[in-house]
Protein backbone atom coordinates (compact mmCIF):
# COMPACT_ATOMS: atom_id res chain seq x y z
CA UNK A 1 0.00 0.00 0.00
CA UNK A 2 1.21 3.59 -0.54
CA UNK A 3 2.63 5.51 2.43
CA UNK A 4 3.12 9.26 2.88
CA UNK A 5 6.78 9.01 3.85
CA UNK A 6 8.74 12.11 4.75
CA UNK A 7 10.10 13.56 1.46
CA UNK A 8 13.69 13.37 2.68
CA UNK A 9 13.34 9.68 3.51
CA UNK A 10 11.64 8.73 0.25
CA UNK A 11 14.73 8.64 -2.03
CA UNK A 12 16.51 6.27 0.35
CA UNK A 13 13.77 3.68 0.59
CA UNK A 14 14.71 1.78 -2.61
CA UNK A 15 18.25 1.45 -1.21
CA UNK A 16 17.11 -0.07 2.09
CA UNK A 17 17.17 -3.88 2.00
CA UNK A 18 13.86 -5.61 2.62
CA UNK A 19 14.75 -7.23 5.90
CA UNK A 20 13.30 -10.69 6.44
CA UNK A 21 13.91 -12.97 9.40
CA UNK A 22 12.51 -16.11 7.77
CA UNK A 23 16.05 -17.48 7.40
CA UNK A 24 17.74 -16.31 10.59
CA UNK A 25 21.18 -17.70 9.81
CA UNK A 26 21.31 -16.07 6.38
CA UNK A 27 20.07 -12.75 7.71
CA UNK A 28 22.69 -12.81 10.46
CA UNK A 29 25.40 -13.41 7.86
CA UNK A 30 24.09 -10.50 5.79
CA UNK A 31 23.25 -8.00 8.50
CA UNK A 32 26.63 -6.25 8.64
CA UNK A 33 26.33 -5.42 4.92
CA UNK A 34 22.64 -4.53 4.83
CA UNK A 35 23.06 -0.90 5.77
CA UNK A 36 26.69 -0.42 4.76
CA UNK A 37 25.79 2.37 2.31
CA UNK A 38 23.95 4.47 4.85
CA UNK A 39 25.57 7.60 6.38
CA UNK A 40 27.58 6.84 9.52
CA UNK A 41 27.72 8.72 12.80
CA UNK A 42 30.79 10.91 13.31
CA UNK A 43 31.26 11.67 17.02
CA UNK A 44 31.98 15.32 17.83
CA UNK A 45 34.44 14.28 20.55
CA UNK A 46 36.58 11.22 21.27
CA UNK A 47 35.33 8.31 23.33
CA UNK A 48 36.80 5.16 24.84
CA UNK A 49 35.54 1.59 24.82
CA UNK A 50 36.44 -1.60 26.62
CA UNK A 51 34.96 -5.06 26.50
CA UNK A 52 34.28 -7.03 29.67
CA UNK A 53 32.54 -10.25 30.60
CA UNK A 54 30.28 -10.13 33.63
CA UNK A 55 28.48 -12.92 35.50
CA UNK A 56 25.37 -14.10 33.75
CA UNK A 57 22.14 -15.24 35.32
CA UNK A 58 22.13 -18.41 37.42
CA UNK A 59 23.47 -21.45 35.53
CA UNK A 60 24.02 -19.38 32.37
CA UNK A 61 27.16 -18.20 30.55
CA UNK A 62 28.84 -14.91 31.31
CA UNK A 63 27.55 -11.87 29.48
CA UNK A 64 29.73 -9.76 27.20
CA UNK A 65 29.37 -6.01 27.63
CA UNK A 66 31.03 -3.06 25.94
CA UNK A 67 31.55 0.06 28.03
CA UNK A 68 31.57 3.44 26.27
CA UNK A 69 32.68 6.62 27.99
CA UNK A 70 33.79 10.11 26.93
CA UNK A 71 37.55 10.35 26.68
CA UNK A 72 39.35 12.37 29.35
CA UNK A 73 36.28 12.55 31.57
CA UNK A 74 36.53 14.02 35.03
CA UNK A 75 34.49 12.73 37.96
CA UNK A 76 31.56 10.36 38.00
CA UNK A 77 28.96 10.32 35.24
CA UNK A 78 25.45 8.91 34.92
CA UNK A 79 25.13 5.41 33.49
CA UNK A 80 22.89 3.88 30.84
CA UNK A 81 22.54 0.14 30.28
CA UNK A 82 21.90 0.04 26.53
CA UNK A 83 20.02 -2.87 24.92
CA UNK A 84 20.41 -3.26 21.17
CA UNK A 85 17.62 -3.78 18.60
CA UNK A 86 17.10 -6.78 16.34
CA UNK A 87 13.69 -8.34 16.94
CA UNK A 88 15.13 -10.55 19.73
CA UNK A 89 17.02 -12.50 17.04
CA UNK A 90 19.55 -10.17 15.36
CA UNK A 91 22.19 -7.63 16.23
CA UNK A 92 24.79 -7.24 18.92
CA UNK A 93 27.07 -4.71 20.52
CA UNK A 94 29.05 -4.37 17.30
CA UNK A 95 25.93 -3.19 15.46
CA UNK A 96 25.07 -0.61 18.11
CA UNK A 97 28.25 1.43 18.25
CA UNK A 98 26.72 4.56 16.70
CA UNK A 99 23.90 4.82 19.24
CA UNK A 100 26.04 3.92 22.24
CA UNK A 101 28.84 6.29 21.24
CA UNK A 102 26.43 9.13 20.51
CA UNK A 103 24.85 8.81 23.94
CA UNK A 104 28.21 8.56 25.69
CA UNK A 105 29.68 11.60 23.93
CA UNK A 106 26.68 13.87 23.49
CA UNK A 107 24.89 13.15 26.76
CA UNK A 108 28.00 12.68 28.87
CA UNK A 109 27.37 9.21 30.23
CA UNK A 110 28.92 5.81 30.71
CA UNK A 111 27.05 3.46 28.39
CA UNK A 112 27.06 -0.28 29.07
CA UNK A 113 26.01 -2.11 25.89
CA UNK A 114 24.83 -5.70 26.41
CA UNK A 115 25.49 -8.71 24.17
CA UNK A 116 22.45 -10.68 25.29
CA UNK A 117 21.61 -14.16 24.04
CA UNK A 118 19.39 -14.28 20.97
CA UNK A 119 16.33 -16.31 20.08
CA UNK A 120 15.40 -18.80 18.72
CA UNK A 121 18.42 -20.62 20.12
CA UNK A 122 17.85 -18.88 23.46
CA UNK A 123 14.15 -18.02 23.86
CA UNK A 124 12.60 -15.94 26.63
CA UNK A 125 13.69 -15.37 29.34
CA UNK A 126 17.37 -15.89 28.38
CA UNK A 127 18.03 -12.54 26.70
CA UNK A 128 16.06 -10.61 29.30
CA UNK A 129 17.90 -12.27 32.17
CA UNK A 130 21.23 -11.41 30.51
CA UNK A 131 20.18 -7.76 30.35
CA UNK A 132 19.05 -7.78 33.96
CA UNK A 133 22.33 -9.43 35.02
CA UNK A 134 24.23 -6.67 33.21
CA UNK A 135 22.16 -4.06 35.04
CA UNK A 136 22.75 -5.57 38.47
CA UNK A 137 26.49 -5.93 37.75
CA UNK A 138 26.67 -2.33 36.56
CA UNK A 139 24.97 -1.10 39.72
CA UNK A 140 27.23 -3.21 41.95
CA UNK A 141 30.35 -1.96 40.14
CA UNK A 142 29.27 1.64 39.67
CA UNK A 143 32.27 3.04 41.54
CA UNK A 144 34.78 1.17 39.38
CA UNK A 145 32.93 2.26 36.23
CA UNK A 146 32.81 5.89 37.33
CA UNK A 147 29.00 5.84 37.44
CA UNK A 148 26.82 7.70 39.89
CA UNK A 149 24.49 4.92 41.16
CA UNK A 150 21.71 7.45 41.71
CA UNK A 151 21.73 8.25 38.00
CA UNK A 152 21.45 4.82 36.44
CA UNK A 153 19.08 4.28 33.51
CA UNK A 154 18.13 1.60 31.01
CA UNK A 155 17.25 2.06 27.36
CA UNK A 156 17.22 0.74 23.85
CA UNK A 157 15.51 0.68 20.49
CA UNK A 158 12.92 -1.71 19.03
CA UNK A 159 13.36 -5.10 20.72
CA UNK A 160 15.90 -3.30 22.90
CA UNK A 161 13.17 -0.84 23.87
CA UNK A 162 10.87 -3.72 24.79
CA UNK A 163 13.62 -5.43 26.77
CA UNK A 164 14.35 -2.12 28.51
CA UNK A 165 10.71 -1.87 29.58
CA UNK A 166 10.90 -5.45 30.85
CA UNK A 167 14.14 -4.77 32.73
CA UNK A 168 12.47 -1.78 34.41
CA UNK A 169 9.59 -4.04 35.45
CA UNK A 170 12.00 -6.65 36.81
CA UNK A 171 14.01 -4.07 38.74
CA UNK A 172 10.81 -2.79 40.36
CA UNK A 173 9.41 -6.22 41.14
CA UNK A 174 12.64 -7.84 42.34
CA UNK A 175 13.75 -4.88 44.38
CA UNK A 176 16.69 -4.49 42.05
CA UNK A 177 18.82 -1.46 41.26
CA UNK A 178 16.80 1.77 41.36
CA UNK A 179 16.51 3.30 37.92
CA UNK A 180 16.17 7.01 37.27
CA UNK A 181 14.95 6.69 33.67
CA UNK A 182 13.88 4.32 30.90
CA UNK A 183 14.47 5.11 27.22
CA UNK A 184 11.95 3.20 25.09
CA UNK A 185 12.70 3.84 21.43
CA UNK A 186 10.05 2.41 19.06
CA UNK A 187 9.61 -0.45 21.56
CA UNK A 188 8.50 -4.00 20.76
CA UNK A 189 6.07 -4.66 23.60
CA UNK A 190 3.04 -6.72 22.63
CA UNK A 191 2.94 -10.31 21.36
CA UNK A 192 -0.81 -10.13 20.62
CA UNK A 193 -0.23 -8.20 17.36
CA UNK A 194 -3.74 -6.78 17.39
CA UNK A 195 -3.30 -3.02 17.06
CA UNK A 196 -4.44 -1.06 13.99
CA UNK A 197 -0.83 -0.31 12.98
CA UNK A 198 0.21 -3.94 13.35
CA UNK A 199 -2.70 -5.11 11.23
CA UNK A 200 -2.13 -2.45 8.55
CA UNK A 201 1.63 -2.35 7.99
CA UNK A 202 2.50 -5.60 6.25
CA UNK A 203 4.97 -4.26 3.68
CA UNK A 204 6.80 -1.36 5.33
CA UNK A 205 10.62 -1.09 5.15
CA UNK A 206 12.79 -2.96 7.67
CA UNK A 207 9.96 -4.01 10.01
CA UNK A 208 6.49 -5.22 9.10
CA UNK A 209 3.88 -7.62 10.39
CA UNK A 210 5.45 -10.80 8.89
CA UNK A 211 8.70 -10.04 10.74
CA UNK A 212 6.80 -9.23 13.92
CA UNK A 213 5.02 -12.59 13.82
CA UNK A 214 8.29 -14.47 13.37
CA UNK A 215 10.03 -12.37 16.01
CA UNK A 216 7.55 -13.34 18.71
CA UNK A 217 7.45 -16.96 17.53
CA UNK A 218 11.23 -17.16 17.87
CA UNK A 219 11.26 -15.38 21.22
CA UNK A 220 8.36 -17.17 22.90
CA UNK A 221 8.24 -20.45 20.97
CA UNK A 222 5.95 -21.29 18.09
CA UNK A 223 2.27 -21.28 19.00
CA UNK A 224 2.70 -19.22 22.18
CA UNK A 225 2.23 -15.61 21.02
CA UNK A 226 -1.22 -14.23 21.63
CA UNK A 227 -2.18 -16.99 24.07
CA UNK A 228 -3.09 -16.64 27.71
CA UNK A 229 -0.28 -16.76 30.21
CA UNK A 230 2.45 -14.94 28.26
CA UNK A 231 4.60 -13.24 30.88
CA UNK A 232 4.49 -9.44 31.13
CA UNK A 233 8.28 -9.62 31.39
CA UNK A 234 8.25 -11.04 27.85
CA UNK A 235 5.58 -8.63 26.57
CA UNK A 236 5.42 -5.58 28.87
CA UNK A 237 2.16 -4.43 27.26
CA UNK A 238 0.57 -7.26 29.24
CA UNK A 239 1.70 -5.83 32.61
CA UNK A 240 -1.38 -4.86 34.62
CA UNK A 241 0.38 -2.44 36.96
CA UNK A 242 2.81 0.16 35.59
CA UNK A 243 2.99 2.26 38.74
CA UNK A 244 6.31 2.80 40.46
CA UNK A 245 8.34 2.60 37.27
CA UNK A 246 11.05 5.13 36.41
CA UNK A 247 10.29 8.17 34.23
CA UNK A 248 10.07 7.24 30.56
CA UNK A 249 10.82 8.61 27.13
CA UNK A 250 8.90 6.82 24.35
CA UNK A 251 9.14 7.27 20.59
CA UNK A 252 6.87 6.02 17.82
CA UNK A 253 7.07 6.19 14.01
CA UNK A 254 3.98 6.75 11.90
CA UNK A 255 4.45 3.85 9.46
CA UNK A 256 5.72 1.29 11.96
CA UNK A 257 3.67 -1.76 12.95
CA UNK A 258 4.94 -1.18 16.50
CA UNK A 259 3.52 2.36 16.55
CA UNK A 260 0.29 1.76 18.42
CA UNK A 261 1.69 -0.51 21.13
CA UNK A 262 4.27 2.17 21.92
CA UNK A 263 1.63 4.89 22.04
CA UNK A 264 -0.63 2.75 24.24
CA UNK A 265 2.19 1.87 26.64
CA UNK A 266 3.16 5.51 27.00
CA UNK A 267 -0.45 6.45 27.71
CA UNK A 268 -0.72 3.73 30.35
CA UNK A 269 2.51 4.90 31.98
CA UNK A 270 1.05 8.39 32.20
CA UNK A 271 -2.18 7.04 33.66
CA UNK A 272 -0.15 5.11 36.24
CA UNK A 273 1.53 8.32 37.40
CA UNK A 274 4.87 7.71 35.68
CA UNK A 275 6.38 10.92 34.26
CA UNK A 276 6.46 10.15 30.54
CA UNK A 277 7.51 12.05 27.44
CA UNK A 278 6.07 10.74 24.17
CA UNK A 279 7.11 11.62 20.63
CA UNK A 280 5.32 10.45 17.48
CA UNK A 281 7.11 11.28 14.24
CA UNK A 282 4.98 11.66 11.07
CA UNK A 283 6.33 10.28 7.82
CA UNK A 284 8.82 7.94 9.47
CA UNK A 285 9.11 4.16 9.52
CA UNK A 286 10.75 1.65 11.82
CA UNK A 287 14.50 2.12 11.58
CA UNK A 288 14.30 5.23 9.42
CA UNK A 289 16.90 6.82 11.70
CA UNK A 290 19.53 5.01 9.60
CA UNK A 291 18.97 7.92 7.19
CA UNK A 292 20.94 10.25 9.42
CA UNK A 293 20.96 13.27 7.09
CA UNK A 294 17.17 13.63 7.05
CA UNK A 295 15.90 16.51 9.14
CA UNK A 296 13.28 14.32 10.81
CA UNK A 297 16.05 11.95 11.95
CA UNK A 298 18.04 14.88 13.28
CA UNK A 299 14.98 16.05 15.22
CA UNK A 300 14.57 12.57 16.65
CA UNK A 301 18.17 12.23 17.76
CA UNK A 302 18.30 15.78 19.15
CA UNK A 303 15.13 15.21 21.15
CA UNK A 304 16.49 11.93 22.51
CA UNK A 305 19.78 13.53 23.50
CA UNK A 306 17.97 16.42 25.20
CA UNK A 307 15.69 14.07 27.12
CA UNK A 308 18.64 11.96 28.30
CA UNK A 309 20.59 15.06 29.35
CA UNK A 310 17.64 16.33 31.39
CA UNK A 311 17.10 12.93 33.01
CA UNK A 312 20.73 12.05 33.69
CA UNK A 313 22.04 15.52 34.47
CA UNK A 314 19.14 17.02 36.44
CA UNK A 315 19.31 20.62 37.50
CA UNK A 316 19.53 20.92 41.30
Amino acid sequence: MPYAYDPELLPWIPRIPRLSIVDIEQTRRDEMDMFAGMPKYVPPAPFETRDLTVPGPSNAPDVLIRVYAPANRAGVLPGLVYIHPGGFVLGGIGMSTDDAAAIAVEVGAVVVSVEYRLAPEHPFPAGLEDCYAALTWTAANAADLGIDPDRLAVGGESAGGGLSAAVALLARDRGGPPLCFQLLGVPELDDRLDTPSMRAFTDTPIWHRPNAELSWDYYLGKGVRGTDGVSPYAAPARAEDLSGLPPAYVTACEFDPLRDEGLAYAQRLIQAGVPTELHHYPGTFHGSTVITDARVTQRMTTARTTALRHALHPTP
